[in-house]
């Protein structure tokens, strides 16, 4: 309890130069910075500037090395963990969560829009979509999410989810799919 006391009085002014998830440029340099931070201290640093950043954030979480939320829309449930090296985008990730290494999970599939010409529009918060990720679900490492994923549902190593997954069910390949488990494997 002290070292996350600790841990807010020392995000807390790097927060208000955030304006506590407000201003997206001090956010996103705050947050890459923070990524960077190693070891527990580094954990529980980033946790405590998450939550007073992003839109809702359980203290009780962990988030390692290298990862980054790149919206402050996001919302981490209680007894998240969350991998080393991840980009998370605009989305909610339910308790008890667990989210392996090298994951990302994306503002939606359709971020950028083309002109009738061909030439590629830039990204626009417009465009993004919120993604959600049940309570008690296993990402495994490498994955991508850009659907929402429904509560105790695993999503294989770097599966690729383009449309919504059911809860209770695991889902592997590009594109994912729900998989049926026999008693055999």
């Amino acid at each position: 309890m002290a070292v996350q006391a600790l841990s807010l009085l020392i995000a807390l002014p790097f927060a208000a130069l955030a304006g506590f998830g407000r201003f997206s440029h001090g956010f996103h340099s705050i947050a890459q910075l923070f990524a960077l931070i190693p070891g527990l201290i580094g954990d529980y640093v980033r946790v405590a500037f998450y939550v007073l950043t992003l839109q809702k954030c359980a203290l009780r979480s962990r988030i390692s090395f290298g990862s980054f939320f790149a919206h402050s829309s996001a919302v981490v449930g209680p007894g998240v963990y969350i991998g080393a090296y991840c980009v998370l985008g605009s989305c909610e990730i339910g308790e008890g969560t667990q989210i392996a290494s090298h994951v990302q999970i994306l503002s939606g599939r359709h971020q950028h829009h083309r002109e009738a010409d061909g030439y590629l529009l830039g990204a626009k918060e417009k465009n993004f979509s919120h993604v959600t990720i049940g309570e008690h679900c296993w990402i495994g490492a490498a994955a991508v999410i850009m659907a929402d994923v429904g509560s105790e549902t695993t999503i294989g190593a770097g599966a690729i989810v383009t449309r919504i997954v059911p809860g209770g069910v695991v889902a592997v390949g590009n594109p994912a799919r729900p998989r049926t488990i026999t008693s055999c494997e």
